[in-house]
């Protein structure tokens, strides 16, 4: 990668193509005067946000977003641009994404073809009972706030299915990791479904049903063209991969919905439990100590929400009830629950 391409980035770094930037540039240009000012104080001039190969860190996006709704008074900022998304806004993954012949094409190909955008992604699409769920975070928990990239991303996902499949397509039910802060009527229009707050992930949740339904046949050349690309995109950008890394992403992704065990995790990563475990002991570690750090971080950020209650945290972790988070908790920390919650709140 070129330093002409890559200024300011540290090895290792997590990186977004400063292009998904261009329709907050266009939404804020449209809002106020100071735009050019405004993307040059967070150290993208705009001649790079028209570099289709200029990158930025995901921090620095993830930041510039959360002060653009700021600076123009717009707290549901990523949500309203999201509804204004087009398949090319998208580069080649939006585009590949709306000449597939059925959602569930779709979604796969989005949840493994997301980091030609940006990595330090992690998204993924499985079933859970006669629904798909599709989840989509930030790997870094301490990006945070992030709750106009979530809104952002869902809403612009439910636009692109809305103008490439059905206009009347409606989710079962969406997930955001963060509080409840949206206009009510706003997050009707975009998601036409009941929205779920403080969580352990961002989710759209739909039936498997809509998913089978076949709306075209594909153009098999133009979608291996595209393919092609965006694996070259992906390739620039994406570093190996640990074990402990690839149960930390499946973590992440699968944590309140599935269940997470040796087996399952095993099963996922297709190879035998035995063979897993012997890896993991081998980068000396395990995955009961993966999922306690998950749970320990997700836990802490979760209870500093505003609006968090202790059993729907507990529920966003994946623990039966609210007496067990509350015990292994107090493992963690030393502390109750009830605690960092005031903490935050006073």
């Amino acid at each position: 990668m070129s330093n002409s391409h890559s200024r300011g980035l540290d090895h290792g770094q997590a990186t977004i193509r400063a292009a998904a930037l261009a329709p907050l540039a266009e939404f804020i240009a449209a809002s106020t005067k100071g735009c050019d000012a405004f993307f040059a104080s967070q150290g993208l001039p705009r001649t790079s946000i028209s570099d289709p190969y200029a990158q930025t860190s995901l921090a620095r996006y993830v930041d510039t977003f959360e002060k653009a709704a700021e600076l123009i008074s717009a707290p549901d900022l990523g949500l309203q641009i999201g509804m204004r998304i087009k398949p090319a806004d998208l580069g080649p993954m939006g585009v590949l994404f709306s000449i597939s012949p059925n959602l569930r094409v779709a979604f796969d190909r989005l949840s493994r073809h997301g980091m030609a955008l940006q990595d330090g992604t992690q998204s993924s699409v499985y079933e859970v009972g006669p629904d798909l769920v599709w989840t989509y975070r930030l790997a870094d928990i301490s990006i945070w706030p992030r709750r106009q990239d979530a809104e952002y991303t869902l809403a612009a996902v439910c636009q692109l299915v809305r103008s490439s499949f059905s206009a009347d397509w409606r989710p079962h039910e969406l997930h955001f990791e963060h509080d409840s802060q949206t206009d009510r009527a706003l997050l009707h229009r975009a998601f036409r479904a009941p929205v779920l707050y403080n969580q352990s992930a961002n989710r759209i949740i739909f039936a498997q049903s809509d998913a089978a339904c076949q709306y075209r046949a594909e153009d098999g050349g133009l979608a291996q063209i595209l393919e092609r690309h965006i694996g070259d995109l992906i390739s620039q950008s994406r570093a190996p991969e640990s074990m402990s890394d690839q149960l930390r992403r499946i973590i992440g992704l699968w944590l309140g919905q599935r269940p997470i065990t040796l087996a399952t995790m095993a099963a996922e990563l297709r190879m035998s439990p035995r063979s897993l475990q012997r890896r993991l002991s081998e980068e000396g570690t395990s995955l009961r100590h993966l999922l306690r750090e998950h749970r320990e971080n997700l836990a802490q950020t979760l209870l500093r929400q505003k609006s968090a209650r202790v059993s729907n945290v507990a529920n966003a972790l994946g623990y039966a009830d609210s007496t067990v988070f509350w015990r292994a908790f107090r493992n963690w920390t030393g502390q109750q629950p009830s605690a960092v919650h005031s903490v935050e709140s006073d």
